[in-house]
């Protein structure tokens, strides 16, 4: 079998280190040079400190209760105040060992040197890796290689793609977070280097389970942009495709909505629901109500107690103050209203507020914490048990939010003409409103289901939520809607609706930030903070979500109606290819 190079061209030159760092060696320490052991260094330190301390204020209260100066010190007192400033710097050193070692021992920026070409060929044959099978008796270890040459990784043994190729420095740590030597979360904060940081714990992980992450791409990806703020430990990142539906006339506006889904026939689907909207003059949207929720739990000695905070909080006179202070938080984020409810000693106190174009959670619970820490002056018996206490209500079906809203609450209409019913939707409008009358009103409520009067709200939100940045978990609230229709105009055309009082958006933060989330929002033209109106591209993204929603629940409808669903699902939401033949 030929053997195949994997690196020749000078472009691909491997890098080697200057000097190679052993992880798995304990670093020299500034705290081996102490006399004694560390522990016994620290608790006598500790108490000397402690110990001089509550002398010298004892001294000196005597002092003041007879009269004494303070600067008239005694012989004990000198070394008291001498054995203090000892241990001050002692304690101040301790504390700073740690931080001083991290710079010592972390990697250099300038760490990689180029090497001549032919130290960085490897061979690797073909017939050897194919004998290796995917997921079963996966030897980890490798063969011995010439010094400072390039190691290939494990999936290299799986996949023939070009992937990174790690070096000596990098082997070392693999086998240091295989070993449980170095924590494989902090590999970020180790190598200063977010993808190679990436490619070790991913190699490490395959050597650990024996499995193969082949499909799991790795290149191609910012993972800087994801670092303490959207993901942890990384490893690769899962793609789902992005399709458009649209355009979506809504509001005058076209809108040409992307969906990420898995789901085939979901896309084509809602694209023809704008196709009907389109053709009848567009949809209309209106926001009803806009403001993110926050509701910390707090208990008392007495129910009484708990009751009077609940008449303090829901007091008009009162709100202005409150006001303030919840404000203080951020400039976009500022208090509406606070609704409470009482269980026994125990207080849910419901604070809304606006919150820009952020979707605002984070921005609620600062303004949150500050009230609380304001009462707490006029209420010292009250004891907070949790800034969230599930009357918010937060990724949780709740009549709260279904009846009160949380986010923005939207309601988005549209006449769909009956010629088109028959001719695009492929029904008629009797039909797709006896159907919804049974389906999306009847059947629910015999199921007892909370907020879901509709057909597949969830699809569309789910859809547009994870290719905008969204918190998909928050679609469980989002996708609260009640679909409605009706014949108008003599029974000629149909009236359709969607009202959805929980739709939790933003065009900033989290997931919005990221690169293919941000081209789609930019692509539906709200993408960052509104420059003109704060809060105006949030709002927007809002009404998009529920025209898109009332565009998948009128094909939908139709397609059930007249009977199309499983014949359309087979056509586009099944492989062509020939199982049994791919199988062999």
């Amino acid at each position: 079998m030929e053997a195949k190079w994997l690196s020749s061209a000078k472009p691909a030159q491997a890098l080697k280190p200057k000097k190679t760092v052993s992880f798995d060696e304990d670093p020299i320490k500034a705290s081996d040079e102490l006399p004694l052991p560390l522990h016994i260094m620290n608790a006598f330190f500790f108490t000397l400190f402690f110990s001089v301390v509550y002398f010298l204020l004892s001294s000196w209260r005597e002092k003041i209760r007879t009269s004494t100066p303070l600067h008239v010190v005694t012989f004990s007192e000198i070394v008291s105040i001498m054995a203090f400033f000892a241990s001050f710097i002692y304690l101040m050193a301790f504390f700073g060992i740690e931080f001083v070692q991290s710079l010592v021992f972390r990697p250099s920026p300038d760490v990689w040197i180029s090497e001549d070409e032919e130290e960085d060929e490897v061979l690797l044959r073909k017939e050897d890796a194919r004998n290796v099978p995917c997921g079963q008796d996966l030897d980890c270890s490798l063969p011995p290689l010439p010094p400072q040459t390039p190691i290939v990784t494990a999936q290299k043994m799986f996949d023939e793609k070009p992937l990174t190729v790690l070096t000596e420095e990098d082997e070392e740590i693999i086998k240091s977070v295989v070993a449980g030597t170095i924590p494989s979360y902090s590999l970020e904060s180790k190598l200063g280097d977010c993808k190679r940081a990436a490619a070790i714990r991913r190699e490490a992980l395959q050597r650990l389970t024996g499995k193969s992450l082949s499909g799991l791409p790795l290149e191609g990806f910012d993972y800087e942009s994801i670092l303490g703020q959207c993901c942890e430990m990384p490893i690769g990142y899962v793609q789902i495709p992005v399709g458009i539906a649209g355009p979506l006339l809504l509001n005058g506006r076209e809108f040409s909505v992307p969906m990420a889904t898995t789901e085939g026939c979901l896309v084509a689907s809602t694209n023809r629901g704008c196709k009907a909207i389109h053709l009848s003059g567009g949809a209309t949207s209106v926001l009803l109500k806009d403001g993110m929720t926050r509701a910390p739990v707090v208990r008392f000695g007495t129910a009484k107690r708990a009751a009077d905070l609940k008449l303090y909080l829901e007091d008009p006179n009162n709100f202005e103050t409150l006001s303030v202070v919840f404000n203080r938080s951020s400039r976009f984020g500022r208090l509406q209203c606070i609704k409470c409810a009482i269980a026994g000693k125990n207080l849910y106190m419901r604070f809304t507020c606006s919150t820009g174009d952020a979707m605002g959670m984070n921005m609620v619970s600062k303004g949150v914490q500050n009230v609380l820490d304001f009462l707490q002056t006029d209420f010292p018996d009250m004891d907070v048990l949790g800034i969230s206490g599930n009357f918010c209500s937060d990724k949780k079906p709740a009549a709260v939010n279904w009846i009160e809203g949380r986010g923005k609450s939207v309601v988005c209409e549209a006449i769909i003409k009956g010629d088109l019913v028959r001719k695009v939707l492929k029904t008629s409008v009797e039909s797709l409103v006896e159907l919804n009358m049974l389906k999306n009103l009847t059947g629910s409520a015999m199921a007892g289901v909370l907020g879901g009067f509709n057909a597949h709200a969830s699809n569309i939100v789910s859809a547009v939520y994870i290719a905008t940045g969204q918190d998909p978990a928050q679609n469980v609230e989002s996708s609260h809607c009640i679909t409605m229709m009706e014949a108008v105009n003599n029974g000629e055309d149909l009236h359709i609706s969607v009202t959805m009082p929980s739709i939790e958006v933003g065009t900033v933060g989290g997931g919005t930030q990221l690169a293919s989330q941000s081209a789609c929002l930019n692509l539906l033209g709200v993408k960052g903070a509104s420059k003109e109106v704060p809060g105006a591209n949030s709002r927007m993204l809002a009404t998009v979500v529920a025209g898109a929603v009332l565009a998948g629940e009128l094909s939908l409808m139709s397609a059930l109606a007249a009977g199309q669903l499983v014949n359309s699902h087979m056509k586009y939401n099944r492989s062509s290819k020939d199982v049994s033949k791919a199988s062999s």
